[in-house]
């Protein structure tokens, strides 16, 4: 084990053959879904994040790889001084060591091993549940991780905000599905614009009011839309939660509108579980079968009819297995189901929000997420024997869920790695990260800390160049982000 990990639970990094074995997979409906751009498709071989050749990615790839173009200079944090000027490929090519190779702390690195882990046990977990998977997007604002998203199966990206899929088009993304109700007139000009240049581009959205669909209606109509949007019914998941209408009665007069509307299509419904309020297994399945009942009404009620297929969609980070469970009770309705998952954090999991409400918790058998992010920050000031402070604040950790763990200690004498015992943060500055140590801890100004962080979405958001690190320390890629 070399020293960019060792003593972590980074140890155990095995891939997905032992936990996924004697799972047969089952492909789920996709079948109205016309074939994605295939401009000039890249082969996507080995890779930091692959490991072994995945298939030739399906999607317009030509626009990732000349991520690898872009010039490395002082608009990326914690890179070396001495690669300005040099691209980021030919930086990657380079294979610099994290510790010894030039970069400046604080740095974030993502663990190589534990990505191409967790992408792969979400793909066979999609397989074998019967689910399409469009994973969320805003997580990491990642082209390349898109690209090794789709190369694993994925239907698609999920988005939440009009910018998003504007920069997952400008990656060729040929599917998006768009998780809030876009009322943007804007966005919709946008929209009717890119749907009509590229006939084989599907985009779906939220609806949840009668005042929604006719603000997408005008837009579109005013913008010359060509073909209509798809849209789902959001059903919210309960008073006091987030989007989405509250009754099935309300529901269907969403549905009316939208059957009264030329420039939108009716294809499905959707939701989003993890907002029900007080949480419980019981409670969530509750919703997702009201879900499922309201799908089954409106194919009763024929007004699925111009759809091809019906999409049923729901699924974050928490609650995948509850989903997986309902949605395998979707009785046969009049077309062929695509049932939707949409988690995103899962493609580098945490050490502390998700590592808690991850459900692999409640089904160990099916495998374990594991965490990749480790922030690297240096001892700058050790006022007394009580106290030090590292130079990572708020501008390079996530803090709005919990505070960053210290996992180990590398020393600024030898490099010697060490479990970070007796120390603990418990604070950030915007540029200072508070730490207390108990009587005895190893730790003096010029050692490097590595953290463990939680949250994947605030975590993701304050890198726009990422070390993808093995775990002997090797820098093998750098993830671009776009927020």
């Amino acid at each position: 084990m070399g020293v960019a990990y060792a003593a972590t639970n980074f140890e155990e990094l095995a891939l997905t053959a032992d936990r996924t074995a004697g799972h047969p997979a089952s492909v789920p409906s996709v079948t109205s879904v016309p074939p994605a751009p295939s401009s000039a498709p890249v082969p996507w071989t080995a890779s930091a994040l692959s490991g072994p050749s995945v298939p030739s990615v399906p999607w317009s790839a030509p626009a990732v790889s000349r991520l690898a173009e872009e010039r490395v200079d002082h608009r990326f944090k914690a890179l070396p001084p001495d690669a300005e000027g040099l691209t980021v490929g030919a930086l990657a090519a380079e294979r610099r060591n994290l510790f010894t190779g030039g970069f400046t702390t604080p740095v974030l690195a993502l663990s190589a091993e534990s990505v191409a882990h967790n992408l792969a046990l979400l793909e066979t977990y999609a397989e074998r549940h019967g689910l399409a998977f469009a994973p969320h997007g805003k997580t990491s604002m990642s082209p390349r991780l898109f690209a090794e998203q789709l190369a694993r199966g994925a239907w698609g990206i999920t988005a939440a905000v009009p910018h998003q899929a504007r920069v997952y088009r400008a990656y060729g993304i040929g599917r998006i599905f768009l998780a809030n109700e876009l009322v943007d007139t804007v966005a919709l000009r946008w929209l009717a614009a890119e749907m009509t240049a590229d006939p084989e581009f599907r985009f779906v959205c939220y609806v949840d009011s009668v005042r929604g669909v006719e603000l997408m209606e005008a837009a579109l109509r005013a913008a010359g839309a060509t073909r209509p949007v798809d849209v789902v019914v959001e059903l919210g998941a309960g008073e006091g939660a987030r989007t989405g209408v509250r009754t099935e009665a309300g529901c269907a007069a969403v549905a009316d509108a939208v059957a009264a509307a030329g420039a939108l299509r009716l294809v499905g419904v959707a939701g989003y579980e993890g907002e029900v309020p007080d949480a419980s297994p019981e409670r969530v399945r509750d919703w997702l079968r009201r879900l499922v009942a309201l799908a089954a009404d409106f194919d009763g009620e024929g007004r699925f009819a111009e759809a091809g297929e019906i999409v049923i969609s729901a699924g974050g980070s928490a609650w995948f297995d509850a989903v997986a469970d309902v949605f395998a009770e979707i009785p046969e309705l009049s077309l062929p189901v695509c049932r939707l998952l949409r988690s995103g954090a899962y493609v580098s999991h945490d050490d502390g929000h998700y590592k808690h409400l991850t459900p692999f918790n409640r089904v160990p058998e099916e495998g374990a997420l594991e965490p990749a992010f480790r922030l690297w920050a240096q001892v700058v000031s050790r006022p007394s024997g009580e106290q030090a402070f590292l130079n990572a604040g708020k501008r390079d950790a996530a803090y709005d869920l919990d505070l960053p763990e210290a996992q180990v200690v590398r020393s600024g004498r030898d490099g010697s790695v060490r479990p970070a015992t007796g120390i603990a943060v418990t604070g950030l500055s915007d540029q200072h990260t508070w730490v207390r140590t108990e009587e005895g801890a190893e730790l003096e100004v010029g050692d490097w800390v590595g953290m463990g962080l939680s949250h994947p979405c605030t975590t993701f958001d304050k890198w726009q160049l990422i070390p993808v690190v093995e775990a002997d320390g090797t820098v093998t890629d750098y993830l671009r982000t776009f927020f």
